[in-house]
């Protein structure tokens, strides 16, 4: 692993999840809309009880700002399946304040990416993962999601420091890597896919795909 430089080790790892998985098409969603508010709600749970929570939504009104603004005092228990609801609802509702106040998808287009970051953190209840996911797949913008299975796989096989944060391992990928929405979003995805099939927090490490480029990794004790 060491004999690779940074960037083409991790263009390494990308091709062979790639080739081995194939693309993942990421994020479900009919609009943009759609993905921010399933962004939000995949906090703390499973993407299956997020889509039964946007298919009620859908039952009820069209996914647009105003129309599930109109709904508010109703939105807790539409969002029920995807858990913590109650929290859950004053978020999306909270964004969708913001977004209305920013003129909508279309008002936000011009506005540069780290701007949009700081404001959708400021957001109560948005912290970096969630503000990122909005940002690639809702916007489509260049920025890479950090997330437990990416951490997992990075720390584990010594790419990036035991205590590395959030923005050093996304710096890394800025740094490394062309600034592509399509590579970003496809390279997120699969490592997901491959923290769930195999780098669990019990791993199974002898059928890893990636064994013959990282080896064995350095330590199994990292959980995420």
């Amino acid at each position: 692993m060491r004999q690779w430089r940074e960037s083409e080790l991790l263009l390494r790892i990308f091709n062979t999840l790639l080739g081995i998985f194939g693309p993942q098409n990421w994020w479900p969603g009919d609009t943009p809309l759609e993905i921010m508010i399933g962004a939000i709600l995949t906090q703390n749970t499973n993407w299956k009880n997020v889509e039964k929570a946007i298919n009620n939504l859908k039952r009820r009104v069209k996914i647009e700002v105003d129309s599930i603004l109109s709904i508010s005092n109703e939105l807790p228990e539409i969002l029920k399946p995807a858990g913590y609801y109650r929290i859950k609802s004053k978020r999306v509702l909270e964004f969708l304040h913001w977004l209305k106040d920013r003129g909508g998808v279309s008002g936000i287009k011009s506005t540069p990416t780290d701007i949009l970051r700081e404001e959708l953190l400021k957001i109560n209840g948005i912290g970096e993962e969630t503000a990122d996911s909005i940002l690639l797949y809702g916007l489509r913008r260049p920025i890479f999601v950090v997330d437990a299975y990416t951490k997992r796989v990075l720390k584990r096989h010594g790419i990036v420091p035991r205590h590395a944060s959030y923005q050093e391992i996304q710096q890394l990928f800025h740094d490394k890597l062309e600034p592509s929405q399509k590579l970003f979003n496809e390279f997120h995805a699969l490592f997901v896919k491959l923290g769930k099939i195999y780098c669990k927090v019990r791993p199974h490490c002898e059928k890893c795909p990636l064994l013959s480029i990282l080896g064995e990794p350095i330590s199994l004790e990292i959980k995420a």
